[in-house]
């Protein structure tokens, strides 16, 4: 690919900035952390995706993972279409509900109940909502790191975007909000159990990411889950899994398949919508009870269960559970991963690749191995902006933020991969001075 040209993405973003906070609508769009405006885009196929300046792109953001069978498949687009010719939205139940919800049953065995919602940040904070309200304690705790949206006892030492702009934090969270929330470094299963047995008599539940995406992927060390399982389970904590990312991505049944362990809630998110937006959140029957109009637990939402999600969710669903994909996504990453770490230690640079079936980061830093946020907060970000803008100018066009997870989908070829890996190879020596003609 010659030098990208990126001459409308640049004024669409100028025109932009006048009326929409920093010119984009979720700040890692607006591509501070890599030094560059934002690119507008225009349309997406496959595992391809295309700027309004004409640049096409090989796509690992995959819209932040929950294109997994690639953009615009016929799979998804044909019932979707169908749907529409009945309405976009009713506000009262379908069918089609009951059947997503069998559909998330099945997969996920811990679930006994769901409820939909709109945006994995809101059944997060319906699920911690419902945790308070079935417990009658307070305290939560979360890990460092971890970001379960943008909900206010939530946004403690958050990943994701937090992550991206130096900000533990958020102004605008009230102190009453956030003294309630315990934050935990990752991986430190003493500390964990520590803290556990001290505030369980206060503490309503531990929420986690099974396997961190939103400060780049940080797999558990052996064991760590299932501690932490034993450990709410004997103190009888309510231990949420946040799989918004990981759901249906690294197993049909999301981490806890793939770790053997159910927890008493589970968020769900991203691949279940198919592209368009839903959350939910469930789990034992008990406890999901006690959501209004049953319970005494309030949670509502005009578009939960909307038509349209609703039949996109239902569609990628099935054809995840139809078809070898998963088989043909850790070969795809199993190829990438092999393929790079043979290229960082060519060029001699000092990366780390952290991949879990098709969620892969690479952290610029010095360390052996990224295992929590105070690891992850090392890296070199000037580093990871070149690569990325070297990438970029190549048609490769991964997550803008050292501090966030990339995708490939069954759309991606091996032909894909190696196009990234001839690119990272040519961008990688670029940085170090050698033979790469690479300009970032």
């Amino acid at each position: 690919m010659r030098k990208a040209v990126f001459k409308r993405s640049k004024e669409y973003f100028r025109q932009a900035k006048k009326l929409i906070p920093g010119g984009v609508n979720s700040p890692v769009r607006a591509f501070k952390a890599v030094g560059m405006t934002p690119l507008f885009i225009d349309r997406a196929k496959g595992a391809y995706i295309y700027d309004v300046d004409g640049n096409k792109y090989i796509d690992y953001v995959l819209s932040w993972g929950p294109m997994i069978l690639g953009h615009a498949d016929e799979r998804i687009l044909k019932p979707v279409a169908g749907a529409l010719k009945k309405g976009t939205s009713f506000g009262a139940p379908t069918k089609k509900e009951i059947e997503l919800a069998q559909l998330i049953a099945k997969t996920y065995p811990s679930i006994e109940k769901v409820r939909l919602t709109s945006s994995g940040t809101e059944a997060a904070m319906s699920a911690i909502r419902l945790a308070r309200g079935y417990t009658g304690r307070e305290k939560i705790i979360k890990f460092e790191g971890c970001y379960h949206g943008h909900f206010d006892s939530l946004l403690v030492k958050a990943g994701s975007g937090s992550a991206t702009f130096g900000v533990p934090s958020s102004s605008g969270v009230n102190k009453s909000f956030a003294q309630d929330t315990i934050a935990l470094p990752f991986n430190d299963i003493d500390k964990a159990e520590k803290v556990i047995k001290r505030e369980k008599d206060n503490l309503a539940c531990v929420i986690v990411e099974p396997i961190p995406a939103n400060m780049g992927v940080i797999l558990p060390k052996d064991g760590f889950l299932k501690k932490l399982r034993q450990v709410t389970e004997e103190n009888n904590v309510i231990l949420i899994f946040d799989e918004v990312i990981t759901g249906f991505r690294v197993a049909l049944g999301g981490a806890q398949e793939l770790f053997g362990i159910r927890p008493d809630l589970t968020i769900l998110g991203k691949i279940l919508g198919g592209g368009f937006p839903i959350g939910a959140f469930g789990g034992k029957a008990e406890i999901m009870d006690f959501l209004s109009p049953d319970g005494p637990v309030y949670q509502a939402g005009t578009l939960s269960g909307n038509p349209i999600a609703v039949e996109a969710g239902i569609n990628t669903v099935r054809t995840l559970m139809g078809n070898k994909i998963y088989g043909k996504l850790e070969s795809l990453g199993r190829r990438l991963e092999s393929g790079l770490d043979t290229i960082i230690n060519r060029t001699r640079h000092r990366i780390v690749l952290q991949r879990a079936g098709s969620l892969f980061t690479l952290f610029f830093t010095t360390k052996k191995e990224v295992l929590d946020y105070g690891d992850m907060s090392g890296c070199d970000l000037d580093r990871f902006s070149r690569f990325f803008r070297g990438m970029l100018c190549q048609g490769i066009y991964l997550a803008p933020s050292q501090f966030e997870a990339n995708f490939i989908s069954v759309k991606h070829s091996v032909s894909d991969i190696e196009k990234t890996l001839m690119a990272a190879e040519r961008t990688l020596k670029s940085l170090s001075g050698q033979s790469g003609k690479v300009r970032s």
